[in-house]
């Protein structure tokens, strides 16, 4: 009840604060591109050529996953209105995902991860405060250990490019807030196929992906906090290389 009436008093004046060091977010962001792509410039320059004709199984392949998507909620604390740390959450929920797969060798492939834009709600201090969409394509480049082998692990870095939409925050005493458009981070990758007959695997997948936004008053435009999703994804689903 305490935390109810604090959202209840916030001050007009909320809008004027400057949370957070979206700064240093962005050049985080920056360093885990940075690592993924020394990576992956690593993992091709050491992996000998194939021949073109050496990927038995298929170069294409489509998996369908079921993922459940757990939000870091990384968000400071505002001790001016009672806010502490964390207290921004963003629901974690199950989504459908649909990836596309080329092998340019045995070893080693391109991944891009689909969906269609997802609803969460959010809430601040256990208040719902609204929902918003986001739409989370990721690109990633694997290294495949075992091609040849019934049990394939993967490791995979690469991009997120997430699109933000249908923004409806308002907290009481403030104002209805929005998000920014979109953004752009980091994606590690790791996961495993199980050969299940000539054509058709079983997948299990776990992604770490960076998304940030500044969040701000949507009367006027003024910057009131940032806050970093930074979720974690496991999926699990069938895969059909061909």
């Amino acid at each position: 009840m305490a935390q109810g009436k604090a959202v209840q008093n916030i001050p007009s004046s909320f809008y004027c604060l400057l949370i957070g060091d979206m700064e240093m977010k962005k050049t985080l962001n920056a360093g885990v591109l940075t690592i993924a792509a020394i990576t992956v410039m690593g993992a091709v320059v050491s992996t000998p050529a194939k021949a073109e004709g050496a990927n038995e199984d298929g170069r294409f392949m489509v998996r369908v996953r079921a993922v459940n998507l757990d939000p870091a909620n990384d968000s400071d604390a505002i001790p001016a209105l009672g806010v502490p740390g964390n207290a921004i959450h963003v629901e974690d929920r199950v989504i459908p995902e649909i990836d596309f797969t080329y092998f340019f060798t045995k070893n080693i492939a391109a991944e891009l991860v689909l969906t269609y834009p997802q609803k969460h709600d959010v809430s601040l201090m256990g208040t719902n405060i609204g929902s918003f969409k986001h739409l989370p394509p990721t690109l990633t480049l694997q290294y495949h250990f075992l091609p040849d082998a019934q049990f394939r692990p993967y490791v995979g870095v690469g991009v997120n490019y997430t699109r933000l939409s249908s923004v409806n925050l308002n907290v009481p005493g403030v104002g209805e807030l929005d998000l920014e458009n979109d953004s752009i981070g980091g994606a590690l990758q790791a996961g495993f196929d199980y050969k299940l007959n000539q054509n058709w695997y079983l997948n299990v997948d776990v992604k770490k992906v960076w998304i940030s936004s500044d969040v701000t008053l949507k009367a006027t435009g003024a910057k009131v906090s940032s806050v970093g999703v930074d979720p974690i994804l496991l999926g699990i689903g069938v895969g059909y290389r061909f």
